[in-house]
């Protein structure tokens, strides 16, 4: 007479289990597994880990189920999901040798960087400038030249020399 599987309690399936009956097994697998990865998902949201925990949790249930007496196989199923997915979650955070070196890079390392992309964008812009005000802002900032001297050197009025810089640094801005 063949024993119908999904007409038997949890404790005599895993009784047959512990037995290698892999049929049985494969019924405690069929009877549990949406329920746990439903429960796994409203914990963690993210279907890929969930459906990870609910594969080791019955392979843990599959090697441990040998020597171990489960009473309540679905009150411990449900537990061993649950630890899964608060070790997942603790395994996630940085381990105290990464946070040593994260602390370990100097604030100087991110200023330095922040500045070099600062300067770049400038330096960007700055050759967008019309020709003759590129030239007048190049001949102030970079040269260090007074308002005066730009003026003789391009033949410029001060004041056409202080709009063009005042023009640069409004587009700049």
């Amino acid at each position: 007479m063949a024993i119908i599987l999904s007409a038997l309690e949890d404790k005599e399936l895993l009784k047959l289990s512990s037995k290698n009956n892999s049929k049985a097994f494969e019924e405690i697998f069929n009877r549990y597994w949406k329920r746990l990865y439903t429960y796994a998902y409203k914990i963690y949201k993210n279907s890929e880990v969930c459906e990870d925990v609910v594969q080791e949790v019955f392979i843990s249930l599959w090697n441990l189920n040998k020597e171990n007496s489960i009473l309540n196989l679905e009150g411990y199923l449900f537990k061993a999901v649950k630890y899964k997915i608060a070790n997942h979650i603790r395994d996630l955070k940085f381990s105290t040798q990464q946070l040593d070196f994260i602390e370990s890079i100097p604030d100087s390392f991110f200023d330095n960087l922040e500045y070099e992309e600062l300067e770049k964008d400038v330096f960007k812009k700055i050759e967008k400038l019309p020709v003759k005000c590129k030239k007048v802002f190049k001949l102030s900032r970079e040269e260090q030249k007074s308002n005066a001297e730009i003026a003789q050197i391009l033949n410029l009025s001060i004041r056409t020399v202080e709009t063009h810089i005042s023009n640069a640094l409004k587009i700049l801005r």
